[in-house]
């Protein structure tokens, strides 16, 4: 090993059961006894990571624990059949981050089943500012496509747009040659230039996002990606056209839904759900195989607004959550 000691981000509660966060050092065995050992170069910041760093949200299922839902690295020794030392791979989902130890480490062990070799152009720089959050983005336009949706089918609705998903949504489908709208929750003009700038064809934040929607409003949606959830998605299915398709993979406002059946049985729209966490293997190669495709390079860098250490991280966390972030945010663990 180069070193007897690595540092990482531990996460442990107090007797009130407080979150407690601070970087320290760690020696090999204090790692997960898995068959993969990964010497860590980039984590990432998603909005998952905020709520556990911070213990604004349940999502720590064991303690101690190392957070981060993704990291991408390099091999340092397996027994899966499928890897070898070496080998430049990342990861996401698989609950890491929640219930197994994550990627905000200089190194960690976990098990080979979760790793993607990383596509040839790629490097784990690059793939962690994809990151969980444009894998996932990339999941959710294979289901539009899947579902038949086509550039000449009409706009495409993103919300959440100047966050980490959305970010890499917009870029993805104008890449793809479809007319984005982008809805950013928020009136400031420098996140209006940059989803634009992302390849959005128009802004749609307006007062009627802050307000309870009809059962049926005017049509306007071709289809949508939405990353927000509760009532912004009642107002997303509300505006679908005839037929409309929605790709849902987030609850940014809120895990509720109010709305009613009059979209789904008076207009045919259809609401798909998307997982990344839990997203087969086959269907992990074929995304990031795609992103390194459909995904400029040069996008990255403007989609990553950020770059921390990990002693930054908690004070990032906390901007997250209060909506000061746009973009991506890299974490680098080194």
């Amino acid at each position: 090993m180069p070193s007897e000691t690595f540092n990482a981000m531990v996460l442990r509660q107090d007797d009130q059961k407080n979150t407690l966060c601070a970087v320290e050092p760690l020696g090999f065995g204090d790692l997960p006894n898995e068959d993969t050992l990964v010497k860590i170069d980039y984590s990432t910041l998603n909005f998952k990571d905020a709520l556990a760093v911070t213990g604004k949200g349940k999502i720590v299922r064991q303690w101690p624990l190392v957070p981060g839902v993704d990291f991408a690295g390099t091999v340092v020794d397996t027994t899966h059949p499928r890897l070898a030392a070496g080998q430049r791979v990342v990861l996401t989902g698989w609950s890491v981050g929640e219930a197994w130890w994550g990627g905000y480490s200089q190194f960690q062990s976990v098990r080979g089943d979760w790793l993607v070799p990383l596509p040839e152009g790629l490097t784990t720089r690059n793939a962690m500012m994809v990151g969980t959050a444009g894998f996932t983005a990339m999941l959710c336009v294979d289901a539009l496509e899947a579902a038949g949706v086509s550039p000449s089918s009409g706009v495409v609705l993103v919300t959440g747009a100047a966050g980490g998903v959305g970010s890499v949504a917009v870029a993805i489908l104008s890449r793809l040659g479809y007319t984005v709208a982008a809805l950013t929750g928020s009136d400031d003009p420098a996140r209006h230039a940059y989803v634009v700038g992302l390849g959005a064809s128009s802004v749609v934040d307006g007062e009627q996002w802050k307000t309870a929607a009809r059962p049926l409003e005017g049509q306007k949606w071709a289809a949508a990606i939405d990353t927000v959830g509760s009532g912004v998605l009642a107002r997303v299915l509300a505006e679908m056209n005839y037929g409309g398709i929605v790709a849902a993979c987030g609850l940014a406002g809120g895990a509720d839904l109010p709305t009613s059946v009059m979209p789904f049985i008076l207009r045919g729209v259809r609401l798909l759900g998307v997982d990344s966490v839990m997203a087969p293997i086959e269907k992990r190669i074929r995304a990031w195989e795609r992103l390194t495709r459909d995904l400029p390079l040069d996008v990255l860098e403007t989609i990553t607004q950020k770059t921390v250490r990990l002693d930054e991280v908690k004070s990032a966390a906390e901007a997250m959550l209060a909506g000061k972030l746009t973009g991506r945010v890299l974490v680098d663990v080194n």
